[in-house]
């Protein structure tokens, strides 16, 4: 039998990025819409983005369930008519809610468009959030809170939050069981009306955008008038723990989940292109270092990856991986061992070559039709940038130098400064 022969496919290099155009206009009461024009079918993506995420509660879980609550029923529909509307005008819609926001995403056929932008209008700003809906939904979620208890990869990854952030802050803030029975109806209004207002809406307008859009959107959503309470005092301040390592023992666990990670910079800071890079070859693509090491050559998990991530009141870093209990250990040593080699050797050309092939080759997936181009667009707009933001991006990507890759390493992947989470059973 012929031996076989494992070739690798020739490699082209990204030469030139072109970023999709995006236009502005607003609305008579000042409400930004962004507009993407693109594709071929007739179809558009429009996704209301309010700053409404979970850092502006003051109560756990306020804000995700205000936004899961905002189809449950409305001033003029149920819960069902609304999901029957959707299917006979064959819409789409997705509820979204995160640490800093929180909206809606509806992806519609172009020939229903202003019905179905009629029906966003009353999901967003006239929900009723009945009681009998609530309670289930709150029971429901509790339900998932118990199960993923179990779960040592979020006992690990909400540790790590709290020990990052602290305990008061919303970016570190832990869900107790108790949490689920402390809301009601008049708590969701009240934090609807203070965030889900038209002076905290931006709107983001893409595909084959018919050239009656503007003016449907200025007939329903121009003349709205908004109340939304700017004095809300929220708990901001940043206070990471003093405790570096923390074991949470988990007797039934059969792997044992591990996080390390500490706050970081986010995209405002001049060296996070430069970081994004340097996360990038540790663990942030399959052929990383901790994927080549620990995945590959030890054989402990399946997949390991590190993550930068970007949040509007500070970020952070990340490294996660799930192994057999009894490589906890080991695989934590190697961890800090790569990051000790980022500290001190330089990178070699070729390794170098491949990430930046690697993170040009995902920019350009990034911007692949228009509806990943509105998503794209968002990740920047939500830090006061445009898509010439991606431009200052790929630019550095194509001339950082080893140097100054070791350089960010040893400057922000200090090994003392990192928390390190274990989950699992010893």
């Amino acid at each position: 039998m012929a031996e076989l022969k494992r070739v690798q496919p020739p490699v082209f290099p990204v030469e030139r990025m072109t970023m999709p155009e995006v236009n502005s206009t607003k609305l008579s009461n000042g409400i930004e819409v962004y507009l993407i024009e693109s594709g071929t079918e007739e179809i558009t993506r429009i996704e209301f983005i309010f700053r409404a995420g979970q850092v502006m509660e003051h109560i756990p879980l306020l804000a995700s369930s205000t936004n899961m609550m905002l189809k449950e029923g409305t001033r003029n529909y149920t819960a069902e008519e609304i999901n029957n509307k959707l299917d006979y005008f064959g819409a789409f819609l997705n509820l979204a809610i995160d640490k800093d926001m929180g909206g809606m995403v509806v992806y519609s056929l172009n020939r229903h468009q202003d019905k179905v932008l009629e029906l966003c209008k009353e999901i967003l700003f006239m929900p009723e959030f009945p009681e009998k809906e609530m309670n289930a939904l709150m029971k429901k979620r509790q339900q998932w809170y118990r199960i993923n208890r179990e779960k040592v990869q979020n006992l690990a990854y909400d540790q790590l939050f709290e020990l990052m952030f602290g305990k008061e802050h919303p970016y570190g803030r832990q869900i107790s069981e108790q949490d689920y029975t402390k809301l009601n109806p008049g708590l969701l209004k009240e934090f609807h009306s203070s965030f889900y207002v038209p002076e905290k809406m931006t709107i983001i307008v893409s595909g084959v955008i018919p050239s009656s859009t503007i003016g449907v959107l200025e007939e329903l959503f121009g003349s709205l008038r908004g109340h939304g309470n700017a004095g809300i005092k929220l708990n901001t301040d940043l206070k990471s723990s003093t405790t570096k390592k923390l074991i949470i023992e988990k007797s039934s666990a059969v792997q044992t989940a591990i996080r390390i990670g500490s706050p970081s910079i986010n995209k405002r800071h001049a060296d996070y292109h430069g970081l994004k890079v340097v996360d990038t070859l540790l663990g942030g693509y399959f052929g990383s270092r901790l994927m080549r090491n620990i995945r590959e050559d030890k054989g402990y998990t399946y997949g390991i990856r590190s993550n930068l991530t970007s949040l509007e009141l500070s970020g952070y870093k990340m490294i996660s991986t799930e192994v057999g209990n009894e490589y906890a250990e080991n695989t934590v040593n190697e961890i800090y061992k790569e990051i000790a080699i980022l500290h001190e050797e330089l990178i070699k050309s070729d390794e170098l070559e491949t990430v930046r092939n690697y993170m040009l080759g995902e920019m350009v997936r990034m911007f692949d039709g228009p509806f990943a181009t509105a998503e794209s667009f968002r990740s920047a707009w939500e830090f006061g940038f445009d898509n010439s933001y991606y431009t200052r991006f790929a630019g550095k990507i194509r001339t950082i130098e080893p140097e100054e890759i070791r350089s960010l390493a040893r400057e922000y992947y200090n090994i003392d400064g990192l928390h390190e989470v274990r989950a699992g059973r010893k």
